[in-house]
């Protein structure tokens, strides 16, 4: 098991040596307190943007199904006939400037896997910049929207935003409730109580901690054709070799698990760089990934490569919850 992986398992499952960082997980919650004063104040260099801005982001280290989630709320608000655009900061990606615009033609090296896959899956205007005020700023210069989407950026102050959710795995929930690095949480457990929404990945229903929402299995990819079957393409029992390099990699493996096949796990780092030589298994088997790893493995992947699209599924009651929201940001337009 790698570092990182040990350290998820102790912040989630508990680790009595984590108490020796206290003291730093003290200094992390003074400047993150201090970053929010400064925000709220209004005495900080923050960027308000002339149309709302919604950020989606989490409180927490790990996957918590942001970009599907980013992809409903985009396709939610073409519905109603709004122009959306993302900004991300672009974990990864090795533009030759900043801010860049991600096109679907372009590699995961130059773009990013997580932008890539949201500009190749809805072909949404999206601009990537660690300064998200600044990607905000070179979007509007290139597109006419009516409504901007963070993906990620809860924590990035220096832009000012209209609306926050924040998604929360609900079986992991926030592991032991301490702030980095004794803990798993970016900011401390009561900043939920600011936020505009939150929802929680997995859960079964609503609740006063916030609104449910599931990540829901709806097509197999292939890789090198492209071709798209039925998730009835594998007969119960078929034996896979899984590949997932996500924030959460358990949460892909047990999903291959409830479709009733027989997956033998290869988790890899969030954001991973792949080779041919890294995802060369025995015995041979079909191979499945996540879309956020097809995104860099397209250009050398095998016959029998495979990638599971899901869908974010959230409750009504968020569904009516959000649209009242877009009716006040943009009443002109309801």
């Amino acid at each position: 098991m790698a570092f990182s992986d040990r350290l998820l398992d102790a912040w989630y499952r508990g680790h009595p040596a984590l108490g020796l960082l206290a003291p730093l997980e003290w200094l992390y919650r003074r400047v993150a307190a201090r970053k929010r004063a400064t925000f709220l104040s209004g005495q900080g260099n923050s960027y308000r943007p002339p149309v709302p801005l919604i950020v989606v982001g989490n409180i927490t280290v790990g996957g918590t199904g942001k970009t599907p989630m980013i992809l409903w709320l985009i396709e939610h608000c073409r519905a109603r006939g709004l122009r959306v655009g993302v900004v991300s900061r672009g974990y990864g990606a090795k533009p030759p400037q900043l801010p860049w615009r991600v096109r679907a033609e372009q590699g995961a090296e130059l773009a990013g896997d997580e932008p890539l896959l949201i500009v190749q899956r809805s072909g949404v205007p999206l601009m990537i910049d660690p300064d998200r005020s600044r990607a905000v700023k070179a979007l509007l210069d290139q597109e006419e929207l009516d409504l901007i989407l963070s993906d990620d950026g809860l924590q990035h102050y220096r832009l000012g935003r209209d609306l926050e959710l924040v998604l929360i795995d609900a079986a992991r929930g926030l592991g032991n409730r301490r702030c980095l690095p004794a803990g798993p949480l970016r900011e401390p457990p009561e900043r939920l109580d600011s936020v505009d929404a939150v929802l929680r990945n997995g859960a079964g229903a609503d609740s006063s901690e916030g609104f449910a929402f599931k990540l829901r299995p709806s097509v197999l990819v292939n890789l090198k054709s492209g071709e798209r079957v039925g998730l009835a393409h594998f007969p119960a029992a078929q034996a896979v070799h899984a590949v997932a390099g996500i924030g959460n990699p358990q949460r892909f493996f047990r999903t291959l698990e409830a479709l009733n096949w027989r997956p033998i796990p290869h988790p890899f780092a969030d954001h991973a760089v792949y080779s041919p030589e890294a995802l060369d298994f025995t015995p041979p088997l079909p191979l499945l990934m996540t879309e956020k790893d097809a995104v860099k493995c397209r250009a050398f992947a095998a016959a029998d490569w495979w990638y599971l699209a899901v869908d974010a599924d959230p409750s009504p009651a968020f569904v009516a919850w959000f649209d009242g929201q877009l009716a006040r940001l943009l009443p002109n337009h309801f």
